[in-house]
């Protein structure tokens, strides 16, 4: 098996070697791939594990590490999508399952590990006057969005251009295409023009939506900006927003489902010095297993409440969903989530972050590529300069500088080939060629992986992709 860092090109039955050894390297993986197309679309189950010639298939993983079916090791920047900052399978988590699950998956009952769960959120996060599990960010983001309509009796969504916030249909547009505010595919046009997008950062422009219309309920944002800062947005556009919505009654609900436990153990809110009136969370919220919340303020969430709802005189708004806070998922969050209270897991995995993104652009300044490393914490990105904009230079970029086209776009062919050469060379990092650290990280697994872009990269030199 390959190390890191050492190039592969194989002559095969494609033009590109990249693809030929790919393929070469994962014939099992490239079986099951075939047979998948015959049953699901694409062969695929997310979007996000689209892949030309096709995706790996994964067998087992440990800490930072996972093995694809054929045997092959890879560094793991994929992270369960951001869920795992403490690795693969970490050993206090993995034990909380292994007990919850010996004692049964779903009571249709209440728990007493989901009081547990809720309590672990709010040592963490002191806006969680109260919470309500869900059991995916998808669905936290549409319950924060019924709530405040229902308890402003307005109902307009202001979001950003870019920013994600989940698949159900009010979110639906706006982020990576239908930027005009048309309804993307089977979505009714009169639910998108109910979620207004405005371009990130831009609190004039919030400013003057808020003051001519009376309608809004609520303002959703990525806090640290669009896709775990890839379009970054720093603390002052929040705390900007945080006035405005308090002096037009407007909640503002911050989307903490990738920054949640991860820009800081309180979140982006905690970071910050904001305090939201709904979060939503999910991902590291339970350990790497499929769960989710809302929380925020009480008098919000008393809308869930049955009996605060009738001494107020108001509708309760309903909430049932068969795997809420279901005890195996709580079980995971209550480990995960005493882990990052109570050890500096958070702190390990943004320190091995920088180092990667200081490494990666060393190693792009070595090699005169107008390329450049970013992000925070323990998050990387890969401005792969689509435009081919002149006096970007690695060690002196600032993303702000960019527009939001330009950091999230790229060659589709040669991100793609990039990644190849990755996982070819022991690294899988996400489809934009960056990704997320975990604690189990360690400091020679970032050199390892700075080894392996420069072997992706003299590989791509080597079938002319790169200038």
């Amino acid at each position: 098996m390959a190390q890191a860092g050492e190039a592969i090109g194989v002559p095969g039955e494609t033009n590109s070697r990249i693809v030929a050894a790919y393929r070469q390297r994962t014939p099992r993986s490239g079986e099951l791939a075939g047979e998948a197309a015959s049953l699901l679309p694409s062969g695929i189950a997310h979007d996000s594990r689209h892949l030309d010639p096709y995706g790996l298939y994964i067998e087992r993983a440990a800490g930072p590490y996972k093995w694809d079916i054929d045997g092959n090791r890879y560094i793991d920047f994929f992270g369960g999508h951001g869920a795992l900052i403490l690795g693969h399978c970490h050993p206090k988590v993995t034990e909380a399952v292994a007990r919850a699950l010996g004692e049964g998956t779903q009571f249709g009952s209440n728990h007493p590990r989901e009081i547990a769960w809720a309590r672990a959120i709010q040592r963490l996060v002191p806006a969680a006057e109260r919470v309500r599990f869900t059991s995916s960010g998808t669905e936290a983001t549409l319950m924060a969005v019924r709530l405040a309509r229902a308890f402003t009796g307005r109902d307009t969504l202001l979001r950003f251009a870019g920013h994600f916030h989940g698949w159900h249909d009010h979110m639906s547009h706006g982020y990576s295409d239908h930027f005009d505010g048309t309804p993307t595919a089977g979505v009714l046009a009169g639910v998108a023009e109910k979620a207004i997008l405005v371009p990130p950062g831009d609190l004039g422009a919030v400013a003057a939506i808020l003051d001519r219309r009376r309608d809004i309920c609520a303002i959703i944002l990525e806090p640290t900006g669009s896709t775990f800062g890839q379009v970054p947005l720093d603390a002052a556009f929040s705390q900007g927003l945080r006035e405005l919505t308090e002096r037009h009654g407007v909640l503002l609900i911050f989307d903490e489902v990738v920054t949640g436990f991860r820009t800081s153990r309180g979140g982006a809110q905690a970071a910050f010095g904001v305090r939201p009136d709904l979060s939503c969370f999910a991902k590291i919220v339970a350990g790497g297993m499929p769960g989710a919340a809302v929380a925020g303020r009480k008098d919000v969430l008393d809308l869930l409440d049955f009996e605060a709802s009738a001494a107020a005189g108001r509708e309760k708004v309903g909430h049932p969903g068969t795997f809420n806070a279901n005890p195996v998922s709580a079980a995971a969050g209550i480990a995960c989530l005493t882990m990052l209270a109570e050890t500096d897991a958070n702190d390990v995995a943004a320190a091995r972050a920088g180092e990667l993104r200081a490494g990666l652009n060393a190693l792009l300044a070595e090699e005169g590529l107008p390329w450049a490393a970013y992000g925070t914490t323990s998050g990387f990105h890969l401005f792969t300069n689509p435009k081919h904009r002149p006096g970007i230079h690695p060690l002196t970029f600032d993303p702000k500088t960019c527009a939001m086209d330009e950091l999230k776009g790229g060659d589709k062919r040669l991100v793609g080939r990039m990644r190849l050469a990755l996982l070819l060379n022991g690294v899988d990092s996400n489809p934009r060629l960056g990704g997320f650290t975990s604690a189990t990280h360690s400091a020679g697994d970032m050199v390892d992986t700075i080894a392996a872009y420069r072997a992706a990269i003299h590989m791509l030199r080597g079938e002319n992709e790169l200038s």
